[in-house]
């Protein structure tokens, strides 16, 4: 019942990610969103998450991990009902990014909870996968559903549904989660509010270069201003006495790589429910309802990853299910790179998305397992939080590079299909184009086609790189194994 209430957590955190993603066409219409800006919907919400993710951890190592958990649920369910009844698109983004603030409370604190509660060895283990189960098939479950939620209510339920699932949360909490010891300490704001700024200027300027150009003087200065306040963040972490991000977790060679791993990998992942929904929704021509029966077998299929990383973790070790993960999510994503205006979904998307999921799935056990591989107690919820948050800020990063990869293709697609359009265009036609600046079909299916080809490239590009990094950073020691298959110290015993 434990292992229920924390997994059901989690996974309405990494569903609220992709259930999103299924109402996208229809919050672009309703609040007037361009293409390039709706990205904004997705990173208001994983750019507070990532940030602030490292912070939640601790505080839930400081104050108490089951009273942090219930805080940040409760808050991610104010959020929701916020959102659901936003009117504008500001409105919106900032429920969406007070979202990511109940998130980032509640999740690292909900993965440390796991290493308390459960026995280290086989029992941890299970618990471990079934978690990785839950945040990386997550995201299609949060797709089927925000395609009936759209289909037979409208788009504010997608947020909505947060509000009854949260509150069964927080009631179930206190009677099967014991409190966490409190380790003593203080909290490091200004590592946390200068991290969170200094990448939501990073995304800015990709998603502002892809709108404006790389040469536009806001982006230029967005990409200064990120870069000063990492640097900032950096030094600042250095010179703290209990850091949000404890630099020393970055000398364990296999921890330092399982980072970069998540960071690529995400951005990936991010990137193909992003751009697949909408390809499937304006190309395809899929009502929301049937996109998310489309993304159904990728559930599955990361299910059955992760249940065959986590039983043969003991005998092989994390490594090989990393480096092959990572190369059939590299193969799923390579053959999506090959869809146009042609293609249907058997032929061309099914196939891919399921090598690509079972790939995912293999990583995220192996990931989160090694992440957490040495760990003291005591920072159990840093080292969850720094895991969750390389997730969340390589999906916002990767996405807004993604975007940027996207806007240029669309573009020159455009200058192609406008002339053509103009040639056989009615003065109806015409006028309306001159009126909304927008293609109508299957000239705008080419433009779309066209940025989402070029979209998959690059994020095929991040997973040969999540590769390389496991073939040349991750190594298993003996020591290793032997953790993985025996009996530890029990709960509370080192991760």
């Amino acid at each position: 019942m434990a292992l229920l209430v924390i997994a059901s957590c989690q996974l309405m955190v990494v569903l609220d990610i992709t259930i999103v993603n299924i109402a996208l066409p229809d919050i672009q219409r309703s609040l007037d969103f361009s293409t390039t800006s709706l990205a904004w919907v997705v990173n208001a919400y994983t750019l507070t998450f990532g940030g602030l993710l490292l912070l939640g951890g601790r505080a839930g190592d400081i104050l108490g991990r089951r009273r942090v958990f219930v805080f940040g649920v409760l808050l991610f369910v104010l959020a929701s009902l916020l959102g659901g009844l936003a009117q504008n698109a500001g409105q919106l983004l900032a429920a969406r990014a007070l979202q990511g603030v109940g998130g980032a409370i509640a999740s690292p604190t909900s993965l440390a909870l796991i290493s308390t509660t459960f026995r280290e060895g086989p029992e941890r283990n299970r618990a471990f996968g079934v978690f990785a189960a839950v945040s990386a098939g997550g995201g299609a479950i949060g797709l089927l559903a925000g395609g009936v939620l759209v289909e037979w209510l409208n788009w504010r339920w997608v947020l909505f549904v947060n509000v009854p699932i949260g509150l069964l949360i927080v009631l179930a909490t206190p009677r099967w989660i014991r409190e966490s010891e409190r380790h003593p300490g203080h909290f490091d704001v200004a590592g946390a509010l200068t991290s969170t700024a200094g990448m939501v200027l990073l995304v800015y300027g990709f998603i502002r270069a892809a709108q404006e150009g790389w040469r536009d003087t806001l982006t230029l200065a967005s990409f200064a201003g990120a870069v000063v306040l990492l640097l900032l963040f950096v030094l600042v972490e250095k010179r703290s006495r209990q850091p949000i991000t404890p630099l020393h977790m970055f000398a364990d060679r296999n921890r330092a790589g399982t980072y970069g791993i998540m960071l690529c990998l995400a951005a990936a992942i991010f990137g193909m429910f992003f751009f697949l929904t909408l390809f499937v929704q304006n190309v395809l021509d899929f009502s929301p309802l049937a996109t998310g029966f489309a993304f159904l077998p990728v559930s599955a299929v990361i299910a059955i990853g992760a249940g065959l990383a986590s039983r043969f973790l003991p005998v092989y070790g994390p490594k090989p299910f990393m480096v092959v993960g990572a190369i059939l999510a590299a193969a799923g994503l390579g053959w999506l790179t090959l869809t146009d205006v042609d293609s249907t979904y058997a032929g061309s998307v099914l196939g891919p998305m399921l090598v690509f999921s079972l790939g995912m799935g293999m990583e995220f056990v192996s990931l989160t397992l090694m992440a957490l591989s040495n760990v003291a107690t005591r920072e159990t919820g840093a080292a969850s939080g720094l895991l969750n948050a390389t997730q969340q800020v390589g999906g916002s990063l990767g996405l807004s590079i993604l975007v940027t990869m996207y806007g240029t293709a669309s573009t020159n697609e455009a200058e192609e299909q406008i002339p053509r359009f103009l040639s056989q265009a009615t003065p109806l036609e015409r006028i309306q184009f001159e009126r909304t600046g927008q293609l109508p079909p299957p000239y705008s299916d080419e433009v779309l086609t066209a940025g989402v080809s070029a979209a998959f490239v690059m994020a095929a590009i991040f997973t040969v790189v999540a590769a390389l990094i496991a073939v040349l950073a991750i190594q298993v020691r003996p020591s290793d194994l032997e953790r993985l298959q025996g009996d530890g110290a029990g709960p509370g015993g080192a991760a």
